[in-house]
């Protein structure tokens, strides 16, 4: 007998559509597998033989042909194990083969006939909803992450017995609520706080700027000087995610497998903090089935680089390219994939191998060509996608030891999220900050009056600054006025900018 059961797979961070075509048919008892199918779906065979005997039922004695359609598209992982082997089952007449017609079913089994958690089940339930389907079997473990999806009956199972009984109507289905309406991202608690910085009241100015319009950050400074620690706080003044943002960052983590099955979706902006020995793979994403790096890991939130030159270089130039279009594509001989990568870089670096080049408390060992080839080790066309470079001097004791705490992440955030709704209403989702406007956008947008042009045409001439600088800078003197409420950029708006791009300038 010939069954098809609906089921998917993952394509970068969306799913596609996969038929399971199960023929059971006389002859030699055999079990194979056709339609590109990875080592994991392969060695399914023997997952599903015993789930289907320790589960009460009879495997057959016969030919058994499973084909994953389209055969062009390579299938990777667990998730073929339920519907092969409620497919077999309805080959035999065990189940009902009508009633799998209009749903998807995605599930690993175990070898007792249990059903595991898989990832991707987020995707593969807008796609059946898409697809005008009735309804999605999933495992327990992944009803929360399911049911974020509206518009579509979430049926879970946590055995092969169970999932069976519902279909022939021996047990009770009843499809489970979706939670969506439940998801409240304005209820935040961060543990770091801006109160807690006393000085580098500059800095944090830049970040505040940053978190406004979502620009890239530089900090240079000796250790010691609180680089890490303003990063680390930088996700406490970053405006909510939005539900299609966190619905987007969820998907990814659920591809990744990072998804916490307790809380199924992501209400906090990302921080990633890799160390600066990871790999460019580990970095923009790849692998022989390719997976999404931390630039993919950091979208709609933050992606923090500390030691940056320590970097491998190919590394960090690996960053280009997603800097400027907000995704990432790795393409690999199994096939390719997109990712969205739209993240914050902040970075963070000393002036030199000691560190300590500049710093008035701690002399410097470090010869003038040592310095030149460290500071070198990020290039020109890197340090010009990013937005502002600040420096993080030494505090002195007067300001460490100060008892008036600083402005409160609270506060902050209040400006960052108002700043951040003035570009929403401005854009009209064209961009959804200063930092995303295309350059002819930004034309549009960022219009000078003649005291800013002027300004602007001298720090060009004077700094030699690039195309891609004049830009940024309109775009972060946008942000500067976004934040003082203003509708028009005045020329106090464009000196700050020009200011907080310090390494125009050579530091050498």
């Amino acid at each position: 007998m010939f069954v098809k059961i609906r089921s998917s797979t993952i394509m970068g961070i969306a799913a596609s559509p996969i038929i399971v075509e199960v023929d059971v048919a006389c002859g030699l008892p055999q079990f194979s597998t056709v339609g590109l199918p990875d080592a994991a779906v392969k060695e399914s065979r023997d997952r599903i033989r015993a789930a289907i005997k320790n589960s009460g039922y009879h495997f057959p004695r016969n030919h058994v042909t499973v084909n994953l359609a389209p055969a062009d598209i390579k299938k990777e992982g667990t998730g073929f194990d339920l519907p092969i082997a409620m497919g077999i089952l309805a080959a035999q007449g065990v189940l009902n083969p009508e009633a799998l017609g209009d749903l998807v079913v995605a599930g690993e089994l175990s070898l007792d006939g249990g059903v595991k958690g898989i990832c991707g089940v987020l995707q593969a339930t807008f796609e059946a909803r898409e697809a005008g389907l009735r309804g999605i079997i999933v495992p327990e473990e992944n009803l929360a992450e399911a049911a974020i999806v509206s518009g579509i009956d979430i049926f879970p199972v946590s055995t092969l017995a169970q999932a069976v009984e519902q279909l022939n109507g021996t047990r009770p289905a009843l499809p489970f609520p979706q939670n969506n309406g439940d998801i409240r991202p304005w209820e935040q608690v961060f543990p770091r706080d801006f109160s807690e910085i006393k000085g580098q009241n500059h800095v944090k100015r830049a970040l505040e700027i940053a978190a406004a319009g979502g620009h890239n950050l530089l900090m240079i400074g000796p250790p010691g000087s609180g680089k890490t620690m303003l990063a680390e706080r930088l996700g406490s003044i970053l405006p909510p995610l939005t539900l299609e943002e966190a619905i987007e960052t969820t998907k990814i983590f659920s591809v990744a497998g990072l998804l916490d099955r307790k809380k199924p979706l992501l209400t906090d902006r990302p921080f990633r903090a890799p160390h600066h020995s990871i790999s460019d793979a580990g970095l923009v994403g790849g692998g022989h089935q390719p997976k999404p790096g931390e630039i993919s890991l950091a979208h709609n939130g933050v992606l923090f680089l500390d030691e940056f030159p320590e970097f491998k270089k190919h590394v960090l130039e690996s960053l280009r390219q997603p800097l400027e279009s907000g995704y990432i594509t790795i393409t690999r001989a199994a096939g390719f994939a997109s990712y969205p990568a739209r993240f914050m870089l902040v970075a963070a670096m000393n002036p030199c191998p000691c560190g300590y080049f500049g710093d008035s408390a701690h002399p410097c060992r470090c010869s003038t060509q040592t310095i030149r080839q460290y500071q070198g080790r990020i290039s020109g066309p890197l340090l010009d996608r990013i937005d502002m470079h600040v420096e993080v001097p030494r505090l002195a004791y007067r300001d460490l030891s100060g008892a008036c705490p600083g402005e409160s992440s609270a506060g902050i955030r209040e400006r960052v999220v108002r700043a951040r709704e003035a570009q929403r209403r401005r854009g009209g989702g064209a961009a959804p900050v200063n930092a995303a406007l295309a350059d002819r956008q930004a034309r549009e947008i960022c219009l000078l009056d003649g005291e800013s042009r002027a300004l602007i045409e001298m720090a060009m001439d004077k700094l030699g600054l690039s195309a891609r600088s004049y830009t940024r800078i309109l775009k972060l003197a946008r942000t500067i006025a976004d934040l003082a409420a203003e509708g028009n950029i005045q020329s106090s708006h464009v000196a700050e900018a020009i200011h907080l791009r310090n390494l125009d300038r050579r530091l050498i």
